[in-house]
């Protein structure tokens, strides 16, 4: 088959550039990465960085990103380097793992510092005006109802707040569950059956073996090029994030010197290429990922993008696909994000469903053939599959029956959490079962099966949007809590490529285990001491949360006006368009006319599926990456040698990471100062 060529070409490559002796491409030695050092970082991240993590998403509505990864690191390998206990790479990577768990950003509402703030967003929402339409009807397990005590005096210490808590908990524990052992199955699957390459998963273990080296005086190849990679960053940082930062508290108004989020044209071409999104980022963070992805997948975004987004645009407008003024189509004036937004709803959301859902046949197919080929290789032993020697790997019926048991529980919780709510109201709250039956046991494995599939061909996952809206629209139920309900609909595609990197820096991944228990045991203390604080303190938002006071009203009246399209009188009928059954078809038979091409004409199928991910890419954000690509392909990799600049790319992507995290954390930390400043009475 011409695909398992391509994939073992460039999972050779990634092999290449995470093992410590580079072209020798040796195994590494799986070792244990928890230790004590691991335990005070994870301390220092959940009790340190995580309420400057909150704040700073508050104030600024920006989570710390790389800087919560590999400034982390930095800092604390150094500490630990002086104090004559330098760590190990799998300690290094244990704690950018660690690092990248607890600080993670909800970006649309700036809500970061642990699961806690979900819950001060509820108390938020159930209080605001935007949500007088539903908020006697958010259930008493989501948040204490208005006019509560608990929320009057804003604390947690309430007897209104322990169905809450109590259920925060059970998902949080469960979620964590549910996630390793999805996320190490379809690892087995895509990475062990399948060999698929997992382009991005060398950064992080490039960036955790050049670290580690800096760590015990071994300054290689791996330390020179990380430092070049950070100089880059800081350069770019400047410009690009610490001009901005400071100059909106200086000036009152954000000075971009790099328009941010990119060069948008879209509104000077509309004229001869109606419904196209027209424009460039000026983001170099795309063009050095162009550098990692392997050339024929970054080949198909670009013609995917253009052809899609731009070539066909003004076909499809022609013939209407884009709807008009009398509705929520596309109309000239709009933006990109708004251009976006408009042609996903009225035509290319289902097509992009089709042809993922072909992705996703096609992904099964290779499988039943890669274990068939496996069963004859292996008539008398049965079904085996070779494993490195040390990883620590279970039985793959274990994860399987763990994810089953999980989501089970989830679908019972759900009915059990509804029937509660509607006993009590004496209302019939008995949402289908066979959709919670359907998201937990049947789409939500194929669509993370998928996602990894893609993650590991191309470094990009996939996303099915207003799925679960018009799922709830079309049920038939009409009451505003199964909106709040632990519908058992995931994406684990990306632990998969978790479980590479894991594999990639030598850890075992026993020690992955350990850590989630260790970040269960720090992150949601942690998170409670310091949201029960914050919002103590003061009301949250206030004047002194300066981006939750702008952006939460706003989401406010998104998620009041998304609760109540499932009634009768529902006002959001564009969400009703989103998906359209027949477009959904045409996606699946085009994806599947178009592999079909690429195997009658062995063409690269690596370039195939970074067609099918560029279909719904912003031409914006491809162009820069091909832009990489091309420049490594033809300048870099003759200058530096093919396989020298193959290992040098994820390790400089990892550098470049840490610099305009490093310049960004600066940038920040000045302007909170100066916001301080202006408040001062001298």
């Amino acid at each position: 088959m011409a695909t398992d060529s391509e994939y073992a070409q460039i999972r050779a490559q990634v092999e290449a550039e995470s093992t410590e002796d580079g072209e020798q491409g040796h195994q590494p030695q799986f070792e244990d990465g928890f230790s004590a050092k691991t335990v005070i970082g994870a301390l220092f991240v959940g009790f340190i960085m995580l309420p400057g993590a909150l704040y700073l998403g508050l104030v600024a509505g920006q989570g710390l990103g790389p800087a919560a990864e590999w400034v982390t690191i930095v800092l604390f390998a150094e500490i630990m380097r002086r104090s004559f206990l330098p760590m190990k790479r799998q300690e290094i990577y244990i704690l950018y793992y660690i690092a990248a768990g607890l600080t993670g950003l909800a970006a649309d509402r700036g809500i970061s510092g642990g699961p806690f703030g979900e819950l001060i967003w509820n108390q938020y929402f159930v209080q605001s005006p935007q949500a007088a339409i539903v908020a006697s009807q958010v259930p008493h397990w989501v948040v204490p109802p208005a006019g509560s005590p608990a929320l009057l005096h804003r604390t947690f210490f309430d007897s209104a707040w322990f169905l809450p808590i109590t259920l925060l908990l059970i998902t949080q524990v469960l979620g964590k569950l549910n996630s390793l052992s999805a996320g190490y199955f379809l690892f087995r699957v895509t990475s062990d059956i399948e060999r698929l390459p997992f382009p991005m998963a060398p950064v992080a273990a490039s960036g955790a073996t050049a670290l580690a080296e800096a760590a015990n005086k071994e300054e290689s190849w791996r330390w020179k090029v990380f430092s070049t990679g950070s100089v880059i960053g800081l350069i770019f940082g400047f410009f690009y994030i610490a001009v901005p930062v400071f100059t909106s508290v200086v000036f009152g108004k954000a000075f971009q010197l790099i328009p941010i989020p990119f060069f948008d044209l879209t509104t000077n071409t509309e004229t001869i290429l109606p419904g196209a999104l027209v424009g460039i980022s000026g983001d170099l963070t795309k063009v050095l990922t162009g550098f990692v992805i392997p050339y024929p997948i970054v080949q198909g975004s670009l013609i995917g993008s253009l052809l899609c987004r731009v070539g066909l645009a003004p076909i499809l407008y022609h013939f209407g696909a884009f709807g008009g003024t009398d509705g929520s189509g596309w109309t000239r004036g709009m933006n990109a994000i708004y251009t976006n937004n408009a042609i996903n709803i009225k035509f290319w959301t289902s097509v992009g469903i089709g042809l993922q859902i072909s992705v996703a046949l096609i992904g099964l197919f290779s499988v039943f053939q890669s274990v068939s080929a496996l069963r004859k290789q292996m008539k008398d032993r049965g079904l085996k599959i070779t494993v490195p020697k040390g990883r620590g790997d279970l039985p793959l019926w274990v994860p399987l029956v763990t994810w089953l048991t999980v989501t089970t529980f989830y679908i019972g919780l759900t009915r059990f959490l509804l029937n509660m709510d509607g006993s009590k109201l004496h209302e019939d709250h008995n949402f289908p079962i066979w959709i919670l039956v359907f998201y937990g046991l049947i789409w939500s494995p194929i669509n993370s099966y998928v996602s990894a599939r893609m993650i590991g061909l191309t470094g990009g996952g996939v996303s099915f949007p207003y799925l679960r809206e018009v799922s709830i629209m079309k049920s038939g139920y009409q009451y505003a809590d199964i909106w709040y309900a632990p519908i058992p609909l995931y994406d684990f595609g990306g632990v998969a490529q978790r479980f590479r990197e894991v594999e990639l820096t030598g850890t075992k991944f026993v020690s992955i285990v350990k850590v989630e228990l260790l970040m269960l045991a720090i992150i949601l203390p942690a998170s409670f001491i310091f949201w029960a604080f914050f919002w103590h303190t003061s009301q949250i938002p206030s004047s002194q949360h300066p981006y939750a006071s702008q952006f939460w009203p706003i989401s406010a009246t998104m998620q009041a006006l998304f609760n109540t399209i499932n009634r009768k009188d529902g006002s959001i009928t564009w969400v009703r368009e989103a998906i359209s059954f027949p477009r959904i078809g045409g996606g699946i038979a085009a994806g599947l006319l178009l592999f079909t091409f690429f195997k009658t004409f062995n063409l690269p199928m690596l370039t195939f599926y970074g067609f099918i991910g560029g279909t719904g890419a912003f031409p914006h954000d491809v162009i820069p990456t091909f832009l990489g690509a091309w420049l490594g392909k033809k300048y870099f990799a003759r200058r530096f040698g093919v396989d020298n600049w193959r290992m040098y790319t994820p390790v400089l992507l990892a550098g470049f990471a840490c610099g305009t995290g490093l310049i960004a954390m600066s940038a920040i930390a000045l302007a909170l100062i100066a916001k301080s400043v202006n408040y001062l009475p001298f």
